[in-house]
């Protein structure tokens, strides 16, 4: 089993900034690739930033410029560092984890419970 746990969200006004966290833990292998994901009331769920183990990283359009993800591979942790926030960028935010269990490498995918980010304009 592999949890996923976010932290950090919550309420700011246009123009601010909020760090999201997310700690991956269990019987980890190694993780592969980390991602934030969002999704707004009446929306799909969509992809904001991904960044592999390497550190290759890859952005949707609407957040480029103002998104900056990083992770510590040492802690299994991932970073959304998000300035110059906007109304639409509301919504709960979710972290992925993939990788590989110490359990004869069983592969994982999993998701944590999700932060809401409100941005108020």
């Amino acid at each position: 089993q592999v949890q996923v746990v976010e932290s950090g969200g919550g309420l700011v006004q246009a123009g601010g900034s909020l760090r999201l966290s997310c700690a991956a833990s269990g019987s980890i292998f190694g993780i592969n690739d980390m991602g934030w994901y969002r999704q707004a009331p009446g929306k799909q769920r969509e992809l904001v930033a991904i960044i592999t183990s390497s550190g290759s990283t890859n952005y949707a359009d609407s957040v480029k410029g103002r998104f900056t993800i990083s992770r510590d591979n040492a802690k299994n942790t991932v970073y959304l560092q998000m300035n110059n926030l906007k109304p639409e960028d509301t919504a709960v935010y979710y972290c992925n984890a993939e990788g590989y269990t110490r359990y004869r490498f069983t592969a994982f995918d999993s998701w944590g419970q999700g932060t809401q980010v409100t941005v108020s304009s």
